[in-house]
Parts: C-alpha cells; structure tokens; sequence
C-alpha cells in the first residue's frame, strides 16, 4: 500500500546569501573570543573535542556549526552561548540595517512563532 501522507513536493529552502552571512558572523565572534582570551586554536579545539581544522574553518565561517558543536565551543570559551548568539544577532542586525529591541514586543513575537 502506497502512503499517500507525504505527496506534496518538498520545498527547498533557499540559504543564499543570509546564510553565509551568519556562518561568517558567528565563526568572527567565536574567533574574537578566543583572541581576546590570548588562547590558540589548539587549546579551544582540544577542550571543546573538536578538530583544530574544523575550529578554524568554523571560525572563518566555512563551516557551520551544529548546536551541539557551539555549545562545546562555548563552553571550551567559558562564555554563555546566549552571550554569542546575541553579538551574532546584534552583528546581522547591522548588517540588514534593523534595529533589534531588547525584547521582542509580544504581537511581534506571537507573530513569528506561527
């Protein structure tokens, strides 16, 4: 029997530029971070479990991250991923000339979770 549950066609979710755009955002955090912490490549990469390679190209925005990979991250920085997240957001904000409040006012924020 066939299942008739799923026959419409996928829609395929166009990354484009804003894509790229956060992958480079966060990789630019994470990296000042580090930097400003006077640490290397090496000491992040061995305390959050991940390659050096992979860290770098994280950090250069060539790679993305998985949640559980930034979280590692974070945690190899002792810094709060909400911490990051916000830079990140204040960061694209700039970039796509929004002005992000800090709240959401609830009618927006009911809005986009629909």
């Amino acid at each position: 029997m066939m299942n008739t549950m799923n026959t419409r066609p996928r829609t395929r979710i166009d990354a484009g530029p804003s894509n790229a755009l956060l992958r480079r955002e966060i990789g630019d955090v994470l990296r000042t971070i580090r930097q400003n912490q006077g640490r290397t490549l090496r000491e992040v990469s061995s305390a959050a479990q991940v390659s050096l390679g992979y860290l770098s190209e994280v950090e250069r925005g060539q790679k993305e991250a998985s949640s559980e990979l930034l979280s590692a991250i974070c945690n190899a920085l002792n810094v709060p991923l909400s911490v990051v997240l916000r830079e990140v957001a204040d960061r694209v904000s700039v970039v796509e000339a929004v002005n992000v409040p800090d709240t959401i006012p609830a009618d927006l924020y009911f809005t986009a979770v629909r």
